[in-house]
């Protein structure tokens, strides 16, 4: 498949992650299954990685993470991370990460109350040492396909988008990997704001970064704003002006997991709150909860609508979980106790029905399809697998013309 510049199948294949810190093992445990899935699928193939499918990979905080690893080249230029590589990173190096302070719960909350007051919660540290250990001087033109992680600039007030097609065309947008995720993953409350700078010759160009989860933590719709020339013109508008070209993307979108207890927030007790409570409740972070789910189902329900829409909603799928309780539910809550309960929720996930979020009532409703997740992500990883064929077989046939002509 190609995967420098535009894409040029027929099928434009985006993949998209959510933030979601500790959480992202459950995205990391379903990629795991769909590697395996298309090695299964191609078993003569079994070299093939997740970034050997996707046009454009997408991912916000603890997704971007992702993103980077298994988009990052090694010395043979191949994918640094297999997928089933991610939660085994994930086990071991969140602990350090994220410190759990104390084992007692109650103590937990007075601790993480005080802690809104006097600074971030993490110092951020350990994520740097893991993330320069990982990608070291990786820049985003050398992915191995296009990737896009959304960040917030609190400097400029407005989001930056980091993504491979802009590294690859101005200097002062190649920042290196590590750096993008440092920025994308720095949570308010969590984690301290990132700043790095870029420079070309004589410019600089210099980034007060925040958690993109703040403004795209799905970054689906993030991703299919970055699918370039080969559907849309520059100014965004369909070639041939044919809105139905909709059907040539194909998108498989993974979320981190939501709390199954909406309800834990009424009006009644919020009216009682001031700055300190919108920010941290009894061990919960209020204010961050809300922007996360209300950013990732709005996108969810845009993209169910906008596939039904032109009659091609077999290209959207989306995983999502939303029955977290607890620490389970929490963005750093990195005992191994949850850890691994978090993976089996992810092993889980694959076994419960397909579902789409209801607008009306906010929770997930089983699709028409009535098939497990499981199901719907081989028939996806089948469309996969057959959009890199029909791509190298073009291959041969370009290849072999242009031997006939010389």
């Amino acid at each position: 498949m190609a995967r420098s510049g535009s894409p040029t199948g027929k099928m434009v294949t985006v993949l998209s992650i959510d933030g979601g810190g500790v959480r992202g093992i459950i995205p990391g445990t379903i990629l795991a299954n769909l590697e395996s899935i298309l090695q299964e699928l191609e078993p003569n193939r079994r070299d093939l990685r997740i970034a050997d499918y996707f046009d454009i990979i997408a991912g916000t905080s603890t997704g971007g993470l992702i993103t980077a690893m298994i988009t990052a080249p090694n010395e043979n230029n191949r994918p640094k991370f297999p997928a089933c590589e991610i939660n085994k990173i994930y086990f071991k190096s969140c602990p350090k990460i994220f410190p759990q302070k104390c084992r007692n719960k109650m103590m937990n909350s007075i601790i993480s109350w005080v802690g809104a007051l006097m600074g971030p919660k993490h110092d951020g540290k350990k994520l740097k040492s893991l993330v320069e250990d990982m990608l070291g001087a990786t820049t985003l033109s050398q992915t191995l396909t296009n990737v896009v992680i959304p960040t917030f600039d609190i400097k400029l007030l407005q989001p930056v988008i980091f993504s491979t097609d802009a590294a690859r065309t101005n200097p002062l947008k190649n920042a290196r990997l590590a750096d993008v995720c440092m920025g994308t993953s720095a949570a308010p409350i969590f984690l301290p704001p990132y700043y790095f700078k870029t420079e070309d010759k004589n410019e600089e160009r210099h980034f007060n970064l925040i958690d993109g989860g703040v403004a795209a933590n799905n970054p689906a719709l993030v991703a299919l704003s970055h699918i370039n020339r080969e559907i849309f013109s520059q100014n965004g508008e369909c070639k041939d002006k044919n809105p139905g070209q909709i059907d040539r993307i194909l998108v498989l979108s993974l979320g981190t997991g939501a709390a199954h207890n909406k309800g834990k927030y009424s009006a009644a007790k919020a009216a009682r709150w001031g700055l300190i409570n919108w920010n941290v409740d009894h061990g919960f972070t209020p204010l961050f909860d809300i922007f996360n789910d209300v950013i990732s189902d709005m996108v969810d329900i845009y993209l169910s609508s906008l596939f039904r829409f032109f009659k091609c909603e077999q290209n959207y799928l989306r995983i999502q979980d939303d029955t977290l309780t607890g620490e389970e539910s929490l963005v750093d809550a990195a005992t191994p106790e949850n850890l691994h309960r978090l993976e089996e929720i992810g092993q889980k996930l694959l076994q419960k029905p397909e579902s789409r979020v209801n607008l009306e009532t906010g929770k997930f409703e089983e699709t028409e399809k009535h098939r497990t997740n499981e199901d719907a992500l081989r028939e996806f990883a089948e469309r996969l697998v057959n959009e890199r064929k029909r791509r190298e077989e073009e291959e041969k046939k370009t290849s072999s013309n242009l031997y006939i002509q010389k």
